[in-house]
């Protein structure tokens, strides 16, 4: 047995927990985030969570190297030498998705869309988490009508729909039509503020839960300052679940920009491109057979959407013990059936206690008293554990035979 076994608890002549070699990831991929996810995941959780990781990097990837995979610009029409770029023309060497009505190119305006989406869900998510964490640390640590006005004020956003509120953000701040930054600015205004009770319930709950635990009341105590309470001790133990939201309003705030797109409150495509403006200019070309100037941007909204769908599903069933019920390999070593005396036997159809009574009546039959004495005396003991009426009945005539 090799010395990293010495201490445990083995049993004799099993060799399995020294031929287990479990690999340990590397101290610096431990670091990286949803790490330690992956290593816990198991079966169905574990696929959908690599799914997600996998479909979403691809996806950042894309957006960081956009102007790299992109052959044309967004709003480009014309070649280097000056000419225009044919309409509604099918998938081919020179455009290999084809390009759009307006002569667009389709694969880059899809490559650049990434871009814009991904931008889109940074300023959304960032907004409405910054300000939602704050109100519900406020709200649930100090309590009183600073909770009540608050909670009246979340339910009655709550209220609105998103899509709604970004229509009217997108007309309030430019008209409708809107330039890159306007119309980000307008999906992710509209986003932040429908999904900050989102994160002001999440957090104004754990606050509330955890105020009242020994260690914050040790820092009052000592003289911890409120602020110091709030971010060091609360802040820290309540952002457990907020992962799981973030991701699924990711999804939402690319769902909300593709919306307005779509309605023609969008960004107009000379300032950027956009998968929902790309998706309503090409309803007319669906019914006419040109099949190549939706189909791709509407695969890039279904496909985002589902990565980060998949990872926010995922971190859901891990967050919650109940949802984690398989085993690693390495947690089967040292349960019940390592207890058995020969790791190699297979167990037998007989049962032990009967197995142990029928010695016992045997070393009886043998004339050896004193062995019959403890013979009969034990027997009993151990049909009685077994719940054998039969065998309390001769351990009990053994003995009083032994008497006489």
């Amino acid at each position: 047995m090799s010395d990293k076994t010495t201490n445990a608890v083995t049993v004799p002549g099993d060799e399995r927990l020294d031929n287990l070699n479990v690999r340990k990831p590397a101290s610096w991929i431990s670091k990286l985030p949803l790490a330690k996810d992956i290593a816990i995941a198991v079966g169905w959780q574990k696929g959908m969570l690599v799914a997600g990781l996998s479909i979403t990097v691809f996806f950042l990837l894309v957006a960081a190297f956009a102007p790299v995979i992109a052959p044309y610009g967004f709003s480009q029409i014309k070649d280097a030498n000056g000419a225009a770029f044919p309409t509604q023309s099918a998938p081919g060497a020179g455009h290999i998705w084809g390009t759009t009505v307006g002569g667009f190119d389709v694969f880059s305006r899809t490559i650049w869309g990434t871009r814009t989406a991904v931008i889109a869900i940074v300023i959304a998510v960032l907004l409405s988490i910054f300000a939602g964490v704050l109100l519900g640390l406020v709200s649930g640590y100090f309590g009183g009508w600073i909770d009540r006005v608050l909670v009246v004020i979340a339910d009655a956003i709550y209220s609105f729909p998103s899509l709604l509120l970004a229509i009217l953000m997108a007309i309030v701040i430019s008209g409708g039509q809107s330039s890159l930054w306007g119309g980000i600015l307008a999906s992710g205004l509209s986003i932040t503020v429908v999904y900050i009770p989102q994160y002001f319930r999440t957090i104004r709950a754990e606050v509330i839960r955890i105020k009242e635990s020994a260690y914050v009341e040790s820092a009052k105590v000592v003289g911890a300052s409120t602020w110091r309470i709030m971010t060091k001790h609360l802040l820290r133990n309540s952002t457990r679940t907020l992962p799981v939201i973030l991701t699924l309003n990711s999804s939402e705030a690319i769902l909300t920009l593709a919306g307005l797109g779509f309605l023609g409150f969008g960004i107009e495509p000379t300032a950027a491109a956009e998968w929902g403006y790309d998706l309503n200019r090409s309803v007319a070309d669906v019914t006419a057979g040109i099949w190549w100037t939706a189909i791709f941007p509407g695969l890039a909204i279904v496909l985002i959407v589902l990565g980060i769908t998949l990872v926010g599903e995922s971190l859901n069933d891990l967050a919650d013990p109940r949802l984690r019920t398989r085993k690693s390999a390495g947690e089967v070593v040292g349960s019940i059936e390592d207890t058995s005396v020969d790791p190699t036997e297979k167990p037998g159809e007989a049962n032990e206690v009967a197995a142990e009574l029928e010695s016992l009546r045997v070393a009886a039959a043998a004339g050896d008293e004193s062995g019959g004495a403890v013979a009969g005396s034990a027997a009993g003991d151990a049909a009685v554990a077994a719940g054998d009426d039969g065998g309390t009945a001769n351990g009990t005539t053994e003995k009083e035979t032994h008497d006489e």
